[in-house]
């Protein structure tokens, strides 16, 4: 197994005001030649967005962008004619395709939110942009790896145009999961909240673990522990 660490002070950083955020990879104002993604993980910001502010309407083509609220809610409008709000324990997939626009708006006048954006490359370009939504139970997700993102059409998951999955976790401690990669993949896994150990490395807030080159590996959980598993082709 080969694989690689980001802590998560060495995240890129950035503060617009209405907008704290940090990188994993390189996005925006931050540059690092060394974190351009993991395989066809091309995104992966931490964002904290203020109330009653958000992202203007603005462009994308041929990505697949996921959104996962942890706190908070986001108004969602777009050129395809969708417009709702994403809860906490929501998830958002939009496959850009051909091309969009859209906006996200915090519509709060007193509460942040607090959401992962994800980007992922699509395994075929310029298809019929299209938009999904759905709520995934913190309680579903106790001691139990739950597939809210895939583009094998797990039961119950998001599609995305891509031979990946996204999972969430949350577990209590002395759990242990063992963890098998489809071949040419591999996995991002990005702590949100708690101390996790996979091989010698222990894992805490916000840090994150690719691997690669093996097909199975193991989570030890330390501290109750929330994460995202993130699995994408690689080669």
């Amino acid at each position: 197994m080969n694989y690689l660490i980001h802590r998560a002070e060495e995240r890129g950083k950035a503060n617009y005001g209405w907008l704290d955020t940090k990188y994993s990879f390189s996005f925006a104002r931050y540059y690092d030649p060394g974190k351009m993604g993991f395989g066809l993980l091309r995104v992966l910001n931490d964002d904290i967005v203020l109330p009653d502010s958000g992202f203007g309407t603005h462009p994308h083509d041929n990505m697949e962008i996921i959104t996962i609220i942890l706190d908070g809610q986001l108004q969602h409008k777009d050129s395809m004619g969708n417009g709702s709000v994403i809860k906490k324990d929501e998830v958002q997939v939009m496959s850009a395709g051909s091309g969009v626009t859209h906006s996200e708006f915090n519509p709060s006048k007193s509460e942040k939110v607090n959401l992962l954006q994800i980007w992922i490359y699509p395994k075929e370009e310029n298809i019929t942009p299209r938009y999904d939504q759905k709520s995934f139970p913190k309680e579903e997700r106790k001691n139990n790896l739950v597939t809210v993102v895939s583009g094998f059409n797990e039961n119950g998951s998001l599609y995305i145009h891509q031979n990946a999955e996204i999972k969430l976790g949350y577990f209590d401690k002395e759990n242990k999961i063992k963890y098998k990669i489809r071949e040419g993949n591999g996995v991002y896994l990005f702590i949100i909240e708690g101390h996790l150990k996979v091989g010698d490395e222990d894992l805490f807030r916000r840090d994150a673990i690719g691997i690669y080159d093996t097909n199975e590996f193991e989570i030890e959980v330390i501290e109750n522990s929330e994460f995202v598993l993130l699995e994408v082709p690689v080669n």
